[in-house]
């Protein structure tokens, strides 16, 4: 089986993850960092705003089950790609929307996508298109941390629990469970 991964950062990592998770075609998601110059940060550097670094997801997919611009399209519509540097409450260029494409024909398809799906959005698009470097993978507790805690951590109720039942309800053709 060939796979593919795509590189998003689209607010906390948190909020991501278990989305892509349980998409059809997605073999794996892992929380980190990318687009920054400091290397092996850690979450502390990251939060400061001072690495460059965005926090993001790395998904390995089957893209014989879903294609690409499949992810990059839910990825559009799972976080508001309209706000510059933040998702709500966080706010800093380590919460930026941004595609991180790992060959030109992704970086092509990425802004395809923003083209595409701009008419979806009543102010602009400001996801970026930047190029992909190297992946920092975030501490081990970041990983699969909405499963782990959502059901207990303030945030991940207030926030990343209101997406996932949101994205769940649009995409419940399209989840591993439906």
């Amino acid at each position: 089986m060939a796979t593919d991964i795509a590189i998003l950062a689209g607010g906390c990592f948190w909020c991501v993850e278990p989305i892509f998770n349980d998409l059809k075609g997605v073999l794996s998601v892992e929380s980190g960092y990318t687009g920054g110059r400091v290397a092996n940060p850690t979450y502390r550097q990251v939060c400061d705003g001072d690495t460059g670094h965005a926090e993001a997801v790395r998904v390995e997919f089957d893209p014989d089950i879903i294609s690409y611009d499949d992810i990059l399209d839910i990825f559009l519509h799972i976080h508001d790609p309209t706000q510059l540097n933040r998702q709500g409450n966080d706010v800093g260029t380590q919460y930026r929307s941004a595609i991180f494409p790992n060959s030109p024909e992704q970086e092509a398809a990425a802004s395809a996508a923003i083209e595409r799906n701009q008419s979806d959005w009543p102010q602009p698009i400001v996801t970026t298109v930047e190029p992909f470097d190297i992946w920092w993978r975030a501490e081990d507790y970041h990983q699969e941390y909405f499963d782990r805690e959502g059901g207990r951590n303030p945030y991940c109720i207030a926030v990343a629990a209101p997406k996932l039942a949101k994205f769940r309800k649009s995409y419940a053709d399209r989840l591993k469970t439906a």
